[in-house]
């Protein structure tokens, strides 16, 4: 027997016919056919039972009482007469002997039916996610999280990693995000913040000597809000391993990703071990995207010699791309609706022309092309309704647009594009360094602590002007699925040596490392084993798992776009007070700012 239930509202069958049992939940609905008859659907975390009213005593309990009010039926199991086969209780019916109301529910209008709360507008959603949480379908995305965090939990323990959890107060660490700070009330005018990720600690642990660590971390990162990105916060599988090389970080995770998407997926195609490797380069050349979609088979080609001179401005100097699609059975206003998404998605105008069923260059900008039709449909295999997407720019735009003109094409001709699958595959050799867009001078690329390809000696040739820093790739890799990405990872510059040289090429000198990331630095001078990691999202695992195009839909209480708790009112004022404990002084905008 449960506490104040004997059973749960998804629990009685057929068997249970005639005994006496007290269920309990919420009143989701009450259809009432007389003055003493009607029929009351329950619900509670496990399903639904419903209950017969035949007397006018129960029936003027429920009569009182608005939807969604919390109540307890004692009475007896019997079987129903019209039996509803979609729902597992669907042969029994309770009825009642005594009903307790045990949370009533005060108003009358529900802000919206909380069955068909994914209806309504995600502001109130959000701001009533206690209701939302209630419908079933909302409720399974949670379920599923919990499943998966645990399946993980599990899946690492078998692979000898031990589970540490590390600091949330720690020292601000440029990181690459803006930082959440907390101020110190016992050292006036300094902060903590929250970790962006465990990055230092877990690195630090294996200099301790611990040898596989892994934990589902919270991060925190002051950042603007996306599909597959929450504001503030997140959560991911954060894991390192000592004495270990890339291989070896790919060897978990190939091992531990695909039984879990098989067992909790929305689809029941996989990708199994070894996931495909892309190099950086390539995947920008070939997908115009450092996170593509592996289910889509179209590709980008550099046309630049081929229609870079035929005299359509846009194309004068610069460098063009292609992505031709076969058997195109799109209207135009699908062809124009999606040029104009694509423009807004990447910020550049793309372009385009087809080949139509008799063979003529036809549309957009055919005008220009058709003086060269004989050598295009040559050089590009061009047959009758071949659809041919241009963009242009310099070569990180073009990439860019046609990165994008990939994917929407893809989900806008299903015979491209194999939805009902998960494409793995990682991204390797990212650049060490890159030019910054601000600041125009050389800056790391993605994780400073990446050992480079070439180690000491590739960085003293760009230092000693023999090579291009441009040029050095790192140890570093991305885990994308679906268009997704899913972790960065790397093989960590474990020599203080090493670290100190990497940093110089982006001018912080010794003095400025040792001060930056004083833990790291000291305990790699007291001897230091080659390490490497990687932390796959956990919110965006779950999102790609329950087939939602939203984080929010997977995670408990999600902030909204501007990284607001519509429930909680967060952030919020605080008292006078609280400021002057620890000095802090609000100071006014000034006009203009």
């Amino acid at each position: 027997m449960m506490q104040n239930r004997t059973h749960t509202c998804g629990e009685l069958r057929l068997s249970d016919c005639g005994k006496t049992v007290r269920i309990c939940g919420w009143m989701e609905n009450v259809r009432e056919v007389s003055g003493n008859l009607a029929f009351v659907i329950l619900r509670d975390f496990y399903g639904t039972t419903q209950a017969v009213i035949e007397s006018e005593d129960m029936m003027q309990i429920i009569h009182d009482l608005n939807k969604e009010s919390v109540i307890a039926v004692e009475g007896v199991v019997r079987e129903r007469a019209s039996k509803n086969p979609k729902l597992p209780t669907g042969d029994i019916e309770v009825v009642p002997e005594r009903i307790e109301v045990l949370g009533r529910c005060r108003y009358n209008a529900l802000p919206f039916q909380v069955n068909r709360s994914r209806e309504a507008d995600e502001a109130i959603r959000l701001k009533y996610r206690y209701l939302d949480l209630r419908n079933p379908e909302v409720k399974q995305n949670i379920i599923m999280r919990c499943n998966v965090v645990s399946a993980l939990r599990q899946a690492m323990n078998e692979h000898g990693f031990l589970e540490i959890t590390t600091p949330i107060l720690t020292a601000s660490s440029p990181e690459g995000a803006r930082d959440y700070l907390v101020p110190a009330r016992k050292h006036p005018g300094m902060f903590y913040a929250l970790p962006q990720a465990p990055q230092q600690f877990k690195q630090l642990l294996m200099t301790s000597g611990f040898d596989r660590y892994f934990q589902i971390a919270p991060c925190f990162r002051d950042e603007d809000a996306r599909g597959d990105r929450s504001p503030g916060e997140f959560y991911q599988l954060d894991m390192e391993m000592a004495f270990a090389s890339q291989e070896d970080v790919f060897a978990v995770l190939e091992d531990v990703l695909p039984p879990i998407f098989a067992k909790y997926g929305k689809y029941n195609t996989a990708s199994t071990a070894p996931f495909k490797r892309i190099p950086y380069l390539e995947a920008m050349e070939k997908y115009g995207s450092d996170k593509p979609d592996l289910r889509i088979d179209l590709t980008v080609e550099d046309v630049t010699e081929l229609l870079g001179g035929c005299g359509f401005g846009p194309f004068e100097g610069n460098v063009v791309k292609a992505v031709v699609v076969t058997d195109m059975t799109a209207t135009r206003k699908q062809i124009d609706k999606l040029m104009a998404d694509v423009e807004v998605v990447s910020g550049s105008k793309p372009y385009w022309f087809k080949l139509d069923e008799k063979g003529e260059i036809s549309g957009g900008i055919a005008k220009f092309v058709k003086p060269l039709q004989e050598t295009v449909v040559e050089k590009l295999a061009l047959k009758p309704n071949t659809f041919v997407a241009l963009s242009c720019g310099r070569k990180g735009a073009a990439q860019k647009t046609a990165g994008v003109l990939v994917k929407q094409l893809g989900a806008l001709c299903p015979n491209h594009m194999d939805v009902e699958k998960y494409e793995f595959c990682w991204i390797v050799d990212f650049p060490m360094y890159e030019i910054g867009e601000e600041s125009g001078e050389l800056e790391f690329c993605h994780n400073p602590f990446s050992m480079p390809n070439g180690g000491l000696e590739v960085l003293r040739d760009a230092a000693e002007g023999r090579i291009d820093p441009l040029s050095i790739t790192a140890f570093q890799y991305d885990l994308v699925c679906n268009g997704v990405e899913l972790s960065s990872g790397a093989v960590r510059n474990h020599d203080p040596e090493i670290m100190l040289e990497a940093f110089q090429l982006v001018r912080l000198g010794e003095e400025d490392v040792k001060k930056k990331f004083p833990a790291m630095y000291n305990a790699f001078c007291y001897g230091a084993p080659p390490h490497a990691g990687i932390a796959p999202g956990v919110d965006r695992m779950v999102m790609l798992l329950a087939g939602e195009d939203s984080i929010r839909e997977v995670i408990p209480f999600p902030m909204n776009k501007s990284a607001q708790d519509l429930m909680m009112g967060a952030p919020s004022t605080v008292e006078q007070k609280q400021l002057d404990e620890l000095h802090i002084a609000i100071v006014p905008e000034k006009d203009g700012e």
